[in-house]
């Protein structure tokens, strides 16, 4: 009878520890390695930075340039510009594009190899600035967004834009008004060319005539709205007398007062005269 045997499979043996001063200078060598090659890394950078073999050797521009030229804002904005294709700090260049007159925002990127790529957007003006206790002595216009901006107000004196007149940090409050009401008056052929914001929050709009209309304090749907019932009755409170506005009073809570250029009447005592008729 044969036998069988079996032979149990021993584990394997494990490789003795190393000797504690082995491990500390391996551990001591992976970090000298590590350091080494974070030194070598920002040597190539610092390189990189200082190197005269990436210059940037061109600025496209791109964009709707209409106050300016592409040579006038390179003029302007190269020479604030420092550094090569890889140190240049992109947020310098844009402040550089951006202080250019009339440029309200600029994108810059790098394109390799040695170009900056410029992204420009003008200030379009929707009017003229007259800020209470500004220096007289500085242009600023107020743009499409309601932004402030310097500008030399030459350049659009044959715009015909309205002047702004108000508190320093109104002017986008005053041109959303502006755009309200100046349509409700087009129909009378009335053009605001002036349009003032006191500091008491008063407004007052003076036309392109000469007339002037007080059109009070309250919520810009509160104005629009005295605004719109005098350009909805105008005509009846002054067709008897075919003359031009000279001054007319919203103010009133029932309606509103006007007086007419070249009419002078004295009121009696139970109607409205016709130099300053009254219109519920």
């Amino acid at each position: 009878m044969a036998t069988l045997s079996a032979t149990t499979a021993q584990p394997p043996r494990s490789a003795p520890a190393l000797p504690a001063d082995i491990r500390l200078m391996n551990a001591a060598a992976g970090t000298v390695f590590v350091l080494a090659t974070a030194a070598a890394a920002a040597a190539g950078v610092l390189w990189l930075m200082r190197s005269p073999l990436f210059p940037i050797r061109s600025i496209q521009l791109d964009g709707d340039l209409a106050r300016n030229s592409v040579p006038t804002v390179r003029a302007n904005a190269t020479p604030r510009l420092s550094g090569n294709f890889f140190s240049i700090d992109l947020q310098q260049g844009r402040r550089a594009f951006e202080s250019v007159p009339w440029v309200r925002r600029a994108v810059v990127r790098r394109v390799w190899p040695d170009r900056l790529a410029v992204s420009l957007e003008e200030h379009r003006p929707a009017a003229l600035w007259d800020a209470y206790g500004d220096d007289p002595g500085m242009d600023k216009l107020v743009n499409t967004y309601g932004e402030l901006f310097e500008a030399n107000v030459g350049d659009v004196e044959d715009d015909g834009l309205p002047t702004f007149a108000g508190p320093e940090g109104t002017s986008a409050q005053m041109l959303t008004l502006y755009r309200r009401l100046q349509p409700v008056l087009a129909p009378l052929e009335m053009v605001v060319e002036r349009l003032e914001l006191s500091g008491r929050g008063s407004w007052r709009a003076q036309l392109d005539n000469g007339a002037t209309i007080e059109i009070g304090r309250g919520s810009p749907d509160e104005l629009v709205a005295r605004t719109e019932r005098f350009a909805r009755t105008f005509s009846q409170v002054t067709g008897r007398w075919s003359q031009p506005l000279e001054y007319a009073d919203l103010r009133h809570a029932d309606g509103y007062a006007v007086r007419l250029r070249g009419v002078s009447t004295t009121p009696s005592a139970t109607g409205p005269a016709a130099g300053a008729a009254r219109q519920n």
